[in-house]
């Protein structure tokens, strides 16, 4: 009887991990599948030069979102799950992390402000800073981390999608000409508002209003300390390598490296809801159930590990077709750049397992954080060497070498102290003491 009721509490885990992944399947609708609906409009409308622009002013606000968002929506969301039953410490926690993104937005405009003057593109196209910077403002400060502390995402994802819905639509109905290419970065940052002001309401329904203070938002900011340096390092060889190859090149050459980058990003963000519920879980597991934990990371490997590769071989095999039939005959120049990163879904795959679903929630917070370290590093040292000799090749053979260094030394590592998703149970508990 007891086995039975054993198997009817995984069963009912399992469905439960099952609607977090749909759930977040459509967050990556949201994210991805919108916007690619309407890259082949914007390609075409706008043409390669302002839609360069238009990706270099989204990277730097890629970088800004990172910052502001400052890693919480991973150790947030673990602060979550471990204190779902106490009103208190998760009011503060709401407190702590709404001042902390505050503070950072405030240091986002700041130097936004310093780079409009520096940067020749902003200088001469400052409303497309501008722009960015509201986009990365609104998202940044997405709600979704509560929800999915809880593992109850159903809501606030239609309401991103809804949001993020209603920006594609404005997108098709005011973008008209070259000249509308910021709006494209209004109408995105307008969409995320309205589903972060209906999402924080939905919270604070759940609990008191506590106003932040500053101990509240300098734990805070301590909690997030880790995760912010994973987030950052990340996002010098993956958010914003539009940015740096604009520092660099042309906005043409932008224009055919973002577009290649878009595609491939898109087939990357189809394992993100996966890997975005394996997370809590995972996080759970490790600390009380460790021979279940390496259960559920055998099976995630074996999952990611063959869905990455499928989507590495179909942006290969598929580039010399779906680059001019989305992106238009003028981006032919886009086709081997997207040969080039479609390492990029594999690589992706197999680096998440090893590092954010397994190394973090055992602990390695360090360890992963200096390969992510390296591993920026290096791909900006990359980005300088090749990107104003090759230019849009340069930088995405910059980004694939940084993907296959930070693979590789992440699994050294777990290999080397015996922590492998694959290894046993018993093992990976004893080295992880």
């Amino acid at each position: 009887m007891k086995d039975i009721r054993a198997k009817l509490r995984e069963w009912s885990l399992d469905r439960g991990l099952a609607r977090n992944v749909a759930s977040l399947y459509g967050v990556q609708f949201a994210n991805y599948l919108l916007p690619l609906i309407t890259i082949p409009y914007l390609t075409r409308v706008l043409g390669v030069a302002t839609w360069g622009l238009v990706a270099f002013a989204q990277a730097f606000g890629a970088y800004a979102s990172i910052g502001i968002e400052y890693g919480f929506h991973l150790s947030a969301t673990r602060a979550v799950a471990k204190n779902r039953e106490s009103t208190s410490e998760l009011a503060n926690l709401v407190a702590g992390v709404m001042g902390a993104k505050l503070l950072l937005a405030a240091a986002a405009v700041l130097v936004a402000l310093f780079l409009e003057s520096w940067i020749p593109l902003f200088r001469a196209n400052p409303v497309f800073l501008w722009a960015a910077v509201f986009w990365a403002v609104t998202q940044s400060f997405s709600m979704l981390w509560y929800f999915q502390g809880f593992e109850r995402m159903r809501l606030v994802v239609l309401l991103d999608v809804a949001g993020r819905a209603a920006a594609t639509a404005g997108i098709f109905i005011i973008v008209r000409h070259p000249g509308d290419g910021w709006k494209v970065l209004a109408l995105q940052g307008s969409g995320s508002l309205l589903s972060v002001i209906v999402a924080t309401a939905l919270v604070y329904r759940e609990m008191p209003v506590r106003l932040p203070n500053w101990r509240l938002v300098r734990d805070t900011l301590r909690m997030g300390w880790s995760m912010f340096l994973f987030r950052s390092s990340m996002s010098l060889y993956g958010a914003g390598n539009a940015f740096i190859l604009g520092l660099f090149a042309s906005p043409e050459a932008v224009g055919f490296y973002a577009g290649a980058e878009k595609l491939a990003r898109a087939l990357m963000g189809l394992l993100v809801p996966v890997h975005q519920s394996l997370y809590p879980r995972l996080s759970n597991l490790v600390q009380h159930n460790r021979p279940a934990a390496n259960r559920l990371a055998r099976f995630s490997m074996f999952l990611m590990s063959s869905v990455g590769m499928a989507l590495s071989l179909a942006a290969l095999l598929g580039a010399p077709w779906a680059v001019p039939f989305i992106l238009g005959d003028r981006f032919t120049a886009s086709i081997p750049v997207l040969q080039i990163m479609a390492a990029l879904p594999l690589l992706d795959a197999l680096g998440t397992m090893f590092g954010v679903l397994w190394m973090v929630p055992l602990g390695l917070d360090r360890q992963f954080n200096r390969i992510i370290l390296a591993g920026g590093a290096l791909n900006l040292l990359l980005a300088v060497a090749l990107a104003p000799r090759f230019a849009q090749i340069g930088m995405a053979a910059a980004v694939v070498t940084t993907e296959i260094f930070v693979t590789l030394a992440l699994y050294g590592i777990l290999r080397r102290r015996g922590l492998g998703p694959l290894a046993g149970g018993e093992n990976a508990q004893q080295n992880a003491a």
